[in-house]
């Protein structure tokens, strides 16, 4: 009999190579890929790809009993009152089928291996979610800030997912960077690696920019990522030699005392049920007193 772990709400939209890195045993992604190809696990008594991530309801099935001595008793995280009251006040939107936060730095949106804080753990424990169930249909980095979706329901959030596989919801990002660029406005399209175990995967990325202000140190810019690589916007400016102040992944070779990073989700704008939403998130005070020490615009953000 194979051993059945029915997953918890923290693991939603995880893929299921990660839940076995967070909740059985750190093995090398061959074998992962491996046992998943040979059955020796399954979702719902089904083989998946290593991609595969998981929903709700899903069971994960170990016929590989050397799994079951390493299956992790973890510890239920609740956050602190303060905390919990400190996420509320950022909700920019709360309906019966999503909210809209604007997402501190620093925050990730959900765990991981030594990841107890988070957006879904809070928000589950808010008023927000007391009868609801947090989804994941998108994601910001842990350093980014700003506009995130989270669904109240499985209806709403397999709608905001496809809406955002098929490009229907557009993003506005604006970032500071070093350095300085003549263009005011241009069109970033090339191809980005990233990596599946020692498989190597180009990726076309697009992203549309324009130079909002700019002095012999800084440039601030408004993005719109047309396509949603991992650390798009972060790489593409690095391309354009502009790398993001406090990026400290693709640029560590100039110190800089922010500890922040400057990047910010500022704007989301999508039609659902024939509805249109528009929705804005205030910068971060760390960021608005970087732009004003630095003589750089900032009243309309």
């Amino acid at each position: 009999m194979p051993e059945v772990i029915k997953i918890d709400n923290s693991s939603v939209g995880l893929r299921i190579d990660k839940w076995i890195k967070i909740n059985l045993i750190k093995i090398p992604q061959s074998l992962i890929e491996k046992d998943l190809r040979k059955g020796r696990i399954k979702v719902n008594n089904r083989k998946v790809k290593s991609s595969y991530k998981l929903n709700k309801l899903d069971k994960i099935y170990l016929f590989n009993f050397s799994y079951k001595n390493f299956i992790k008793s973890k510890k239920v995280f609740v956050p602190k009152d303060t905390i919990i009251k400190e996420a509320e006040k950022n909700i920019i939107e709360n309906n019966t089928d999503f909210i809209v936060i604007n997402k501190k730095s620093g925050l990730p949106v959900q765990g991981g291996t030594k990841i107890k804080e988070n957006i879904i753990n809070v928000l589950s424990n808010s008023q927000y979610f007391e009868n609801a169930q947090p989804y994941i249909v998108h994601r910001l980095d842990k350093d980014t800030s700003g506009v995130l979706i989270i669904a109240k329901n499985r209806n709403t959030a397999q709608q905001l997912t496809s809406l955002f596989r098929i490009r229907k919801i557009h993003k506005t990002y604006l970032a500071l960077s070093f350095g300085h660029i003549d263009k005011n406005k241009d069109k970033i399209d090339n191809n980005l690696v990233r990596f599946e175990g020692n498989k190597k995967i180009l990726e076309r990325a697009i992203t549309h920019y324009q130079k909002i202000d700019s002095n012999k140190n800084f440039t601030l810019f408004k993005l719109k990522p047309i396509t949603g690589r991992k650390h798009q916007i972060r790489k593409h400016l690095t391309d354009l030699k502009c790398p993001i102040v406090g990026d400290k992944k693709y640029f560590i070779k100039k110190q800089n005392k922010n500890n922040n990073l400057m990047l910010h989700a500022y704007e989301l704008k999508f039609i659902l049920n024939n509805k249109r939403y528009t929705f804005k998130a205030s910068i971060p005070d760390y960021f608005r007193s970087f732009l004003i020490k630095n003589n750089l615009k900032q009243k309309d953000f």
